[in-house]
């Protein structure tokens, strides 16, 4: 027992002032009081304020030696001065008269301790050591009194058995070792008593005003409590965060110096025996980021241990009752039994608790932040030597590799984050069980059984769970991938009246994904109700066990047991429901690094391989900028591409290669470029001014068949990084005619022109990129057929202009690969290709002689040789609309339209930060249906209101066991009863809330699929297709898998901690009081988070965005960055998006820590409150233990609730924007569809004879718009072939258009075979023509798929089609035939055949009106005129419409119309308009010669 061990008379001076025991404590004084009034001054003057000499923006450099060592005791120092107030207070007792000097010393002591810190915090940050002279005496002082006062305590006999002797002999050494380190400052630093003190300079973080993120260096106050973030937080209330709030990463944290780390770790794998499969991958990131892993480790075991201090203190205030003790000297187990000592360290354990935990996540996530950023670089660094042939041949696809930036570098990130988990939940379990049994003896054995038997149960579901998803996955990328062929295609497909077929694949995709997502959605729904029915399944077995076991006996159930138990029980849960996470994405991290392994190894192009030849000014070769010898090229293993290529370049001329389709022109020039897979031969570089040999090729300036353009300004995508010119730019921009399409831009070349550019139609992307290569400097310029998507009067516009005159007066070597054989007779050098190899090179001349028959074949089919163009056309300016799809823009209006809105732009959509309004969750539950929705509300108040009576239940009926020392079977009756009818309740709401979730995804995709297929072509022309596709992909993905899981997560916190604070307030009123002052203070936590956090999220996802889209754009354009040799600055933006990024992810993460570390310090405020509280009321009304109990369980959980409803409201707001921008698009008007008669009737057979009769027509884009057609009136025979030309913007697309009902009608009506088509059903009316696009559209799929989706047409009629399109041979050599695979897009196709497989297309619907809108575009003039032969003949008793760049393919026709600003200018036969010879269409003609 404890009593007075030791007669301490307190003011007895007999034995000398050093034996009494008041003047010692008033000795302690002395210290305390020097700092507090030397240092007040010093602190309230600001002396320091003004004496930095280094300037540095940021009072955060922490530059004394042993500046966290000082935190760290100065916080031991704090704890153990509170442990001597409560040992003073505790021997003191409240029934005696006051002994002040046992805890008045403490208390001064611990005011001075905080202005110690305070005090050195200025003093460090205002670089004025000198200062720090009063620290160094106060150090002094307080040693020498504590070792004087311990001493004497010694001297009588006062040992360890004393708490009293132990504090003060704690502060001795605690004073010593802070005195230490003050010396350690002065002696390294010189400081003092040094004529020549040490310079130290800042950091350059610190010195560089745009490094914001603090946490590196700010004190260890600071980075344990983020109080650093205050500013930036409370900042965002007022405006928005963006990329300048967030400012820089420090340089310790940006991709490129992790990426060296990593790098460098890299090179230390590769041994004389190289590692095989992953293993290296592993040792490498672990010797690059293992050490502050190894902290976080640490950090996360500290704050475990301390998690159990909760349910150890619970049950020791229930077990020792509330007693009061008054005695001078007390042992650590008497100071220990107080009930008020146990609050207060069980406060203080919560605060270290959290705060230690906090910074285990934050090292975590942070070093997962750094690995992800380095491996990102890393991958980046491997693209850029990657071989275009793993990608072109389908081996690695864009989507495979942007997979393993967006998703296998998170999971190595998140695998890092929950590392700490794998080696502190072992520990967890076994302290967690080791305790239980001290509680519980054999019971606690059996109830861990149980969970331990379950935990397989519940990883069973967790790998189901896995693998639902990973099928969902699948069934999402085939939706999304048949979503994206929709959107592209979808001009084609209501123009074929084809939308609806694949609407139907689209739903039939999505009711494979929903039935996935069903399996998905029940096995959530179990882990769920796991997570929830384990922890009551398991206290009834223990409290079951417990009461059969120990029944009659002393070890009765009791409230310190089954609190205490069930506290222990909350955190022995907490590892086991991680295990199967943790588990998970560890299986996660271990496939991705074998997918990154796999990667790193793919095969790279050779580099700098070019092989050395003859340097001196003698060699043949000289003249030659290139040059190709016995070379033979593939793109796989195999058979090659291009074999015994032998030819030359000449320097500074004009080299067309021109061939047919398919031949190889494209690919020789990609050769040349070290694209291709070199089997043998040899490619020569020479230097131009010294016809030296460069081993490494210089800069190509090339333009790529397929149009490569920046996710930027159209004049950075003409620039491309090159010094600006003004002279040069707009000569540049003459040359291509660009000025008449810039000036309808909204920011005119300052408009951003997307990824692909998709604002801009097939013809401007090619110009721009033609512009690129000729605003460069390079030598040489590679040009793969330039002009395939430019009207005649363009293309002859950049031949004279741009390749004639500009390139040759500047000396520059051109390579030209054309189809237009009329620019023969300009070219100095000609290739011919055939089937892979060289039919024969040389000029034009040379040719003739060595090859009569292929010269007379080209004869035939130019106009004209060896002659410029002599009608000089003046190209007046047109403004048209620029719009935002990739497809083709129209080219048909003649207005001014500022119609740009905020969609128009790529980056606009992400950065709204206005209040998300709760209509979006309201939208959200109105599609949850009227069934579905009460089920939820109540089964979640069920739940909530049963697992409260369960835990009051245990309290009354331990309090009963107490009362009546007998077992009750009634108690236990009805508690097993409540217990199960919880664990059925769970599972009720665990499934009502994914259902629920499951038909509002079902209901909303629907409608929003329906609506776009059915919504007119402007609001494609006029949003972004990233834009309707993210409302597909991330929108929907959000709708699907994550707003269920929050809404659960939301609704389960809120009524917990309403839970909570009711169940407190029960118990103790009291702390209704403190409440009010809580409540506000979370109040405003949360509002300032939740609007930092929303902008943060939407950062990071702004900042994601371009950094996969760099990603893309650098695959698809890699060809041209390499040709180029730019590769050094797509790998400096790439390491400024990647930045980008990460700096808003550990903003994101800081405030994260910011509101957990408050959220969890006032839950320990709760903690302490409720206990103090209970403890007062049961000392007052005899408040039973049961109840006590209760209420500290309850309270012990308020600050993860309160955590998790922030977390969870900020989650769900961002969420609901996806709600909310789907119903936007949702509520979009439709085309009208339905006609004045039904299908049933329209005649059979309609249109029979293909008449057309166009009566005053004037039509328009849209409402808002003006007029592209107007009072057109024509009137075309049956079976007649009628040819429309015009200059650009001159309407001859609209007219087109105007037949299919894709335009609004003003006035005027079109009649075909007697029947108005504004009458027909729109489905119907489309469905009964053919159309033939300039840009060649082909789906994934077969050949038969993409040549007849309707699958009406027998395989003699496709393969019929086949050979009218020239493709049969082709198609006939594929593996399959018509049930050949036809990739994404058609790449493994070239552009030409492309072209041709959609004139077989619309040969086989073989209607009687026929529109070709320049349907031969991208192909050879050959097949182009076999082409025309053949459609003639094919048909000859139907109607052909041709709308034409190439005037001389409508010379055969019936009938020409010429068009110029939407009216018809002239309609006539094509003889009677060239024999006018002032008529506009005779100039076309001899332009196109």
């Amino acid at each position: 027992m404890i009593g007075l061990l030791h007669s301490y008379i307190p003011i007895t001076v007999d034995n000398g002032l050093l034996n009494n025991g008041c003047f010692l404590d008033a000795l302690g004084l002395v210290p305390h009081v020097f700092l507090l009034f030397s240092t007040f001054p010093i602190l309230f003057i600001g002396w320091g304020s003004q004496s930095s000499k280094v300037h540095i923006h940021h009072s955060t450099w922490l530059h004394f030696p042993g500046h966290n060592l000082r935190w760290l005791l100065t916080v031991v120092l704090l704890f153990v001065l509170v442990c001597e107030i409560a040992e003073g207070i505790v021997s003191d007792g409240f029934n005696q008269s006051r002994h002040l000097h046992l805890y008045m010393p403490a208390g001064l002591g611990m005011l001075a301790a905080i202005t110690s810190i305070v005090y050195y915090h200025n003093i460090e940050t205002s670089n004025f050591p000198k200062l720090l002279i009063a620290l160094l005496i106060y150090w002094t002082l307080a040693f020498i009194t504590k070792t004087i006062k311990f001493v004497k305590y010694d001297d009588h006999g006062i040992g360890l058995m004393q708490l009293r002797f132990c504090i003060t002999g704690l502060l001795a050494l605690l004073y010593g070792l802070l005195l230490g380190v003050e010396v350690n400052v002065i002696l390294r630093r010189r400081y003092m008593w040094f004529p020549c003190p040490t310079e130290v300079k800042p950091p350059d973080d610190l010195q560089d005003l745009g490094v914001r993120f603090l946490q590196p260096f700010v004190n260890l106050l600071s980075k344990s409590t983020y109080w650093w973030m205050n500013t930036f937080i409370t900042s965002a209330h007022k405006r928005p965060i963006d990329l300048k709030t967030i400012g820089k990463l420090p340089i310790s944290m940006r991709a490129l110096t992790n990426f060296q780390r990593l790098r460098k770790a890299f090179d230390a794998q590769k041994g004389p025996v190289p590692l095989k499969g992953s293993r290296w991958i592993w040792l490498a990131l672990r010797q690059a980021f293992g050490r502050p892993l190894v902290l976080s480790i640490t950090f996360r075991f500290i704050a475990d241990l301390l998690g159990f201090a909760g349910p150890l203190c619970i049950s020791g205030i229930i077990q020792n009752g509330i007693s009061l003790l008054g005695v001078h000297f007390i042992s650590s187990e008497a100071f220990l039994a107080n009930a008020y000592v146990l609050a207060v360290l069980l406060f203080l354990a919560l605060l270290l608790q959290r705060t230690f935990l906090q910074a285990s996540y934050y090292v975590a996530i942070e070093t997962g932040i750094k690995l992800r950023a380095a491996i990102q670089t890393k991958i980046y660094h491997k693209i850029m030597r990657l071989c275009t042939s793993n990608m072109s041949m389908g081996d690695m696809t864009t989507a495979q590799i942007c997979s393993l930036v967006a998703r296998d570098t998170n999971h190595l990130m998140w695998f890092f984050f929950l590392c700490p988990n794998l080696w502190a939940m072992p520990v967890q379990i076994v302290m967690g069980v080791l305790l239980l049994y001290s509680l519980l003896g054999v019971s606690a054995l059996i109830g861990a059984t149980v969970i331990v038997i379950l935990a397989p149960l519940q990883y069973f579901v967790a790998t189901r769970l896995s693998r639902a998803q990973k099928s969902t996955l699948e069934y999402t990328s085939e939706r999304l991938k048949k979503t994206n062929e929709l959107l592209r295609g979808i001009k084609l497909l209501k123009l074929y009246a084809w939308e609806h077929i694949f609407r139907s694949s689209v739903e039939e995709t999505r009711r494979q994904e929903l039935r996935n997502l069903r399996t998905f959605a029940l096995y959530t729904s179990l882990s769920i109700f796991m997570n929830a029915a384990i922890p009551i399944a398991a206290v009834l077995t223990i409290f079951a066990v417990h009461v059969h076991v120990h029944s009659g006996t002393d070890f009765d159930l009791s409230p310190a047991v089954a609190f205490g138990s069930l506290s222990l029980f909350h955190i022995l849960v907490t590892p086991l429901f991680l295990l199967s996470s943790v588990l998970h994405s560890t299986v996660k991290a271990l496939v991705s690094v074998q997918k990154l392994s796999e990667f790193l190894g793919s095969t790279e192009i050779e580099i700098d391989q070019d092989p050395v030849v003859q340097t001196t000014a003698t060699d043949n070769n000289n003249s030659n900028i290139k040059s190709i010898v016995n070379g033979y090229f593939t793109w796989t293993q195999g058979c090659p591409t291009l074999s015994n290529i032998d030819i030359k370049v000449p320097f500074g001329q004009l080299t067309m290669i021109v061939g047919q389709v398919g031949c190889g022109k494209s690919s020789l020039l990609l050769a040349a470029l070290g694209e291709m897979q070199k089997i043998s031969g040899n490619i020569t570089w020479n230097n131009i001014l010294t016809a030296c040999v460069f081993r490494k090729r210089g800069s190509v300036a090339y333009a790529s068949q397929r149009p490569w353009l920046l996710n930027a300004t159209v004049e950075e995508n003409i620039l491309f990084d090159m010094a600006p010119n003004e002279k040069r730019y707009k000569e540049v921009i003459e040359v291509c005619q660009l000025q008449p399409d810039i000036d309808t831009l909204p920011q005119g070349d300052q408009t951003v022109i997307g990824e692909r550019g998709i604002i801009l139609s097939g013809g401007q992307r090619q110009r721009i990129c033609v512009a690129r290569a000729l605003y460069q400097h390079t030598n040489v310029v590679f040009l793969d057929d330039p002009f395939s998507a430019l009207d005649i009067h363009l293309s002859d516009h950049l031949m004279r202009e741009g390749i004639l005159k500009l390139l040759r007066q500047e000396k520059r070597t051109v390579v030209l690969v054309t189809h237009k054989l009329q620019y023969l007779p300009h070219a100095d050098w000609i290739i011919a290709m055939r089937d892979g190899t060289v039919q024969t090179q040389g000029t034009l001349k040379d040719i003739q002689c060595a090859e009569p028959e292929l010269f007379e074949q080209w004869r035939t089919l130019m106009n004209r040789q060896d002659k410029e163009n002599t009608t000089e056309l003046k190209r007046k300016s047109f403004r048209r609309p620029m719009y935002s799809t990739d497809t083709l823009a129209t080219e048909d209006e003649d207005e001014d339209s500022t119609t740009s809105t905020d969609e128009d732009s790529l980056r606009a959509e992400l950065r709204h930060r206005t209040t998300i309004p709760w209509s979006s969750f309201a939208t959200y539950l109105r599609a949850a249906g009227l069934l579905l929705l009460p089920l939820l509300v109540l089964s979640q108040l069920t739940k909530h209101s049963l697992m409260v009576a369960i835990d009051f239940w245990l309290a009354h009926w331990t309090s009963r066991v107490i009362a009546a020392s007998q077992r009750n079977t009634y108690f236990y009756l009805v508690f097993c009863g409540l217990c199960a009818l919880g664990i059925v309740l769970c599972l009720v709401t665990s499934l009502a809330v994914e259902w629920t979730g499951l038909r509002v995804s079902r209901e909303l995709h629907c409608s929003l699929l329906r609506t776009i297929v059915l919504a007119p072509m402007r609001l494609f022309e006029t949003t972004p297709l990233g834009n309707i596709l993210n409302r597909f992909s991330a929108d929907t993905n959000t709708i699907d898998q994550h707003i269920p899981v929050t809404l659960e997560c939301l609704s389960r916190s809120t009524l917990l901690c309403v839970s909570a604070v009711g169940v407190i307030s029960y118990v103790t009123p009291l702390f209704l009081f403190a409440l009010l002052p809580l409540a506000v203070a979370c109040y405003f936590i949360q509002k300032y988070f939740r609007v930092a956090s929303r902008d943060l999220q939407q950062l990071e996802d702004s900042t994601e965005m371009p950094l996969l889209s760099h990603y893309s754009q650098t695959i698809e354009g890699l060809t041209t960055i390499r040709a180029f040799r730019h590769e050094q600055r797509f790998k400096k933006k790439l390491l400024e998006h990647t930045d980008a990024n990460n700096i808003s992810s550990l903003f994101l993460m800081a405030a994260n820590r910011w509101l957990e570390v408050r959220m969890e310090y006032i839950g320990a405020f709760v903690v302490l409150i409720a206990a103090v509280a209970s403890i007062s009321n049961a000392l007052c009304s005899q408040l039973s233990a049961g109840l006590v109990g209760l209420g500290l369980t309850y309270a012990l959980m308020v600050s993860n609730y309160l955590n998790w409803i922030v977390r969870n409201l900020a989650d769900m707001e961002v969420h609901l924007g996806c709600v909310k921008r789907v119903s936007g698009l949702i509520h979009t008007q439709p085309e009208s569809y339905d006609g004045l008669m039904t299908p049933a009737q329209v005649p059979a057979g309609w249109p029979k004879y293909g008449e057309i009769q166009i009566k005053n027509l004037s039509v328009r884009y849209d409402s808002s718009l003006k007029p592209v057609l107007r009072h057109v009136s024509a009137h075309i025979r049956p079976g007649q072939k009628v040819g429309i030309c015009g200059r650009t913007g001159s309407g001859k697309s609209s007219f087109s258009l105007a037949l299919f009902r894709m335009l609004d009608t003003i006035e005027g009506q079109i009649v075909i075979d007697g029947i108005d088509i504004a009458k027909l059903p729109l489905q119907t009316l489309r469905s009964k023509f053919s159309i033939i696009l300039q840009d060649p559209i082909l789906f994934s799929g077969t050949i038969r798929f993409n040549l007849d989706p309707e699958r009406k047409a027998t395989d003699q009629m496709l393969w019929e089609a086949l050979e009218i399109a020239q493709l049969m041979p082709v198609v006939k050599a594929l593996p399959g035939g018509l049930d050949a695979m036809v990739t994404e897009g058609g790449e493994n196709f070239s552009q030409g055949q492309r072209q041709l497989f959609c004139l077989a297309r619309a040969f086989v619907r073989k209607s009687s009106i026929l529109i070709m809108d320049e349907a031969t575009a991208s192909i050879d003039m050959a097949t182009e005129s076999i082409l025309q032969k053949v459609v003639m003949t094919a048909f000859a008793d139907r109607t052909v419409v041709t709308i034409a760049h190439r005037v001389h393919t409508i010379l055969g026709s019936d009938v020409v119309i010429v068009m110029k600003h939407g009216a018809i200018l002239e309609y006539d036969e094509p003889d009677v308009l060239l024999e006018q010879k002032d008529s506009v269409f005779s100039a076309f003609v001899r332009a196109d010669k």
